[in-house]
């Protein structure tokens, strides 16, 4: 009394009485046990907007009755109101192409619309599944498109925590700007920077991978809705095929375009590619910012120690008072998997054949992934470490009047030879590069003053200012 009797091609199955799933999402879901997860709600809301553009298109096209059509977009509604979540039962990574997805919602949406007229749970006596809610469709058309509309509704959050980022390092390199330190080329001392052009370019890092994603994400405006199983339009009406790419443009408030080659579009996956390899693009930049924060704050007595992160947990269960870079290394880890992430995405796109690929569910759940790791990520960095960051002001300045960098300062005016010489006694002897120069006459105090200006070793000038006075 607990279930209901249900039959599709493969033959007769036992269904919960109560489910708006049925007995195709039954067994998808007995056959894909794999992540242990179930759809994400993106998905789910992707397409049940699809859902209900289709069955808007297909009345205005004249093919279906204008009750079952009011009976499907209302279905659709509750699904995007949530109200169905927990009967979207399959895992997200699934063979078959995204088949047991879409009648995942097929089947919810007709069971819903078959309520809302009055029939029962399994019947499908006034709305079906396959001739009603997924009329002039196929699973080839609409998975893919569903993926891309998810990964779009995802793409804004990212992009809102990207820009505070960015705003974030940019009040740091305002508030570092006057604060010197030695620049560093491969973990040894170079020549002087100013802390706060170090944060500038963190920021002009970020802003290229703003730009790169947006870029990026617009391959994923073209749908090949319209084109069925194949890309052919196979039992899809003329008059639907022209209104369908316009009505999930309008409900979902994306500006989709339907592809101009429905064939390519349904066997080539390259723009998602392209997308993807833009979040790894950031991936690989947020990492690299946040191995410099480690290295920056490291030790902080016994190693570099330029600047403080903010302290967040205890760095020890076994060491008092250790506190180590918790935001940063995590940060890291959420590369380490986008950049994983992305080649999986490339072997999928890489792995189809033929007139289709069957590899789009773990393509993605993959990007959909990366997509609110990264997310995550940024807004932890941002909130929890960088916004909280203070310099080492005395140790920078000791930096800077121990380090023999700054003899580099010092080629236009002595030449190489001669500063080669006093970066060689100052390393042996522990002297400083400033008193070993006035100590031998090479210039004079008022001229090591100007040259050896903190701020002027950051910035040209110096150096091509003395030639020209040798000059004239």
């Amino acid at each position: 009394m607990d279930f209901r009797l249900e039959s599709d091609s493969v033959g007769e199955k036992q269904v919960p009485k109560n489910a708006y799933y049925g007995v195709q999402t039954l067994r998808g879901n007995e056959n894909f046990p794999i992540s242990g997860e179930h759809m994400h709600p993106a998905m789910i809301h992707a397409l049940a907007i699809i859902k209900k553009a289709c069955a808007i298109a297909n009345y205005e096209a004249g093919i279906m009755d204008e009750k079952v059509k009011d009976a499907i977009v209302e279905a659709s509604e509750l699904v995007l109101a949530d109200k169905y979540n927990d009967q979207f039962i399959v895992d997200p990574i699934q063979g078959g192409a995204g088949t047991t997805a879409n009648m995942n919602a097929n089947e919810v949406i007709a069971n819903i619309a078959n309520e809302l007229m009055g029939g029962g749970l399994g019947t499908y006596e006034f709305v079906h599944p396959n001739d009603h809610v997924n009329m002039g469709q196929s699973t080839n058309d609409v998975y893919p498109s569903s993926g891309k509309l998810g990964a779009l509704t995802l793409l804004p959050a990212l992009l809102e925590e990207l820009n505070l980022l960015v705003d974030s390092l940019m009040a740091k390199s305002v508030e570092f700007d006057n604060i010197v330190k030695m620049g560093r080329t491969q973990l040894q001392d170079a020549v002087p920077i100013r802390l706060g052009q170090e944060f500038h370019a963190f920021a002009s890092v970020i802003k290229r991978d703003i730009v790169r994603i947006e870029n990026g994400f617009n391959a994923l405006k073209q749908l090949n809705m319209g084109g069925s199983a194949i890309g052919t339009g196979i039992n899809v009406d003329t008059k639907y095929f022209d209104l369908i790419v316009p009505e999930i443009a309008k409900l979902s408030g994306i500006d989709f375009v339907q592809a101009d080659d429905l064939v390519d579009a349904t066997q080539n996956l390259d723009g998602l590619v392209e997308a993807s390899g833009s979040l790894k693009a950031c991936a690989v930049n947020l990492s690299k910012i946040s191995n410099d924060l480690r290295l920056m704050s490291s030790g902080p007595k016994t190693m570099i120690g330029d600047i403080n992160l903010p302290p967040r947990q205890n760095g020890s269960s076994i060491m008092p008072g250790k506190v180590n870079p918790v935001i940063p290394e995590v940060v890291s880890q959420v590369a380490f998997r986008v950049i994983g992430n992305d080649f999986t995405i490339t072997m999928c796109a890489e792995g189809g054949q033929m007139e289709l690929n069957a590899f789009e569910p773990v393509l993605f759940y993959s990007l959909y992934q990366s997509i609110e790791m990264l997310t995550h990520a940024i807004w932890t960095l941002r909130v929890n470490c960088v916004d909280g960051i203070t310099p080492n002001v005395d140790k920078l300045n000791r930096d800077i009047e121990l380090s023999v960098g700054i003899i580099t300062t010092l080629v236009p005016h002595i030449g190489y030879a001669h500063s080669a010489r006093i970066a060689k006694e100052a390393l042996k002897t522990g002297v400083g590069v400033r008193e070993l120069i006035a100590k031998e006459g090479l210039l004079t105090d008022s001229e090591l003053d100007e040259i050896l200006d903190a701020q002027a070793m950051t910035k040209p000038g110096i150096a091509a200012k003395h030639l020209l006075d040798k000059k004239n």
